[in-house]
């Protein structure tokens, strides 16, 4: 099958989550023998960010990591025809221009013969409404959501049976216990500070707990302002800066835990959705204690994969159990590691997407505006 995605980025994970799991997926596919091409916008935001932080070294571990995977970048005016020429099926990220997606759903509609799906892993559908429903997806066979309450959202539009929820997933061929345990001491995350929407949970579910477990923090990110980083030396975290993707799987080897915070939107308008980062954490055999959100889908062996807990004392309380009780590591590394492995591995979206691709002409037409 000759497959063709549009994202923001597939080089850079600089603020860009979504190439973790498009990099996974990709790799997976290139791998069963399906041919791959991928456009990016040039000069995407990511991408500019990663250069001036880092220069053309910043791409080093991706390219390093994914040998296999490359992308062609494209300017206004690209003809979108030619790109998509000989697909069998076309996947379009939601942080693209408005106007080439409105393109590509103009090319469905008169009559090109690859199927075309929307793909959304934001919660801009209930922060930013209105910029989503000025996507033109008249033309679009369907819609890939993230979770099944951003799926729900796509329903209320109109999208009827015509919207999948299609969770992240692990790439385990990167993401993976270490070969060799090593020491391992104190807490780490990756995360970037973004927008100021999960500020107050950071402090409570996080730098405090660390403090008060008596355990040192390393936090990998960007978009950290003076004042964030006034609040981490405040408590003590060591801030390192932006850390490759690619990275993690080494960082996460050298630490005793990792905490998740959910952003808010993941907390309450859009429950039952968690980060890639926790897919990637739990593949990699660290465990994990998680600030509160709803697995209202049933993701995860809530308390087995991982611990959740609902305030800052008791964060600080399962921070001092795992730094004590070795077996209770364990335990969480063994049944964590289960779980990604029997459900949610980027060969196992592979095959979800390709159920969804063969379901399509058996559904009838959508009612979206």
């Amino acid at each position: 099958m000759r497959i063709v995605y549009f994202t923001h980025s597939l080089a850079s994970c600089w603020n860009h989550g979504n190439a973790h799991f498009l990099r996974g997926v990709l790799s997976e596919l290139i791998a069963r023998g399906h041919d791959v091409r991928v456009f990016a916008p040039e000069n995407n935001w990511s991408l500019t960010n990663l250069y001036a932080d880092h220069g053309a070294e910043g791409l080093a571990a991706y390219r390093a990591a994914y040998p296999e995977l490359g992308s062609v970048g494209y300017t206004d005016g690209a003809d979108v025809e030619e790109m998509v020429d000989g697909a069998d099926l076309v996947l379009v990220h939601e942080w693209n221009a408005h106007q080439l997606v409105a393109d590509l759903g103009r090319l469905r509609k008169r009559g090109a013969r690859w199927a075309l799906l929307f793909h959304d892993t934001h919660h801009r559908a209930v922060s930013e409404p209105d910029q989503m429903r000025a996507y033109d997806l008249s033309g679009y066979d369907g819609v890939l959501a993230f979770g099944e309450t951003l799926s729900a959202v796509y329903r209320q539009w109109g999208w009827g049976a015509r919207v999948w929820t299609w969770h992240e997933a692990a790439d385990i061929r990167r993401f993976h216990p270490p070969a060799v345990e090593g020491p391992r001491e104190g807490l780490v995350w990756v995360g970037n500070w973004g927008d100021g929407e999960r500020t107050e949970e950071l402090e409570r579910f996080l730098f405090e707990p660390a403090g008060a477990a008596g355990l040192g923090l390393d936090i990998y990110g960007v978009r950290y302002p003076a004042e964030a980083k006034a609040t981490l030396a405040r408590y003590g975290a060591r801030y390192h800066g932006w850390a490759p993707n690619a990275a993690a799987p080494s960082l996460f080897a050298r630490a005793l835990a990792t905490v998740h915070v959910p952003r808010r939107y993941y907390a309450t308008i859009l429950p039952g959705i968690p980060t890639i980062r926790v897919f990637e954490a739990l593949a990699c055999g660290i465990p994990l204690v998680s600030a509160p959100w709803d697995d209202s889908e049933g993701l995860f062996r809530v308390g087995e994969d991982f611990l959740m807990v609902r305030s800052g004392e008791d964060m600080a309380s399962a921070l001092r159990v795992i730094r004590d009780d070795p077996d209770r590591r364990a335990a969480l590394v063994a049944a964590g590691l289960a779980t990604i492995r029997a459900r949610h591995t980027c060969a196992h979206r592979v095959d979800e997407l390709f159920a969804i691709v063969d379901r399509l002409h058996d559904i009838p037409a959508k009612d979206a505006a």
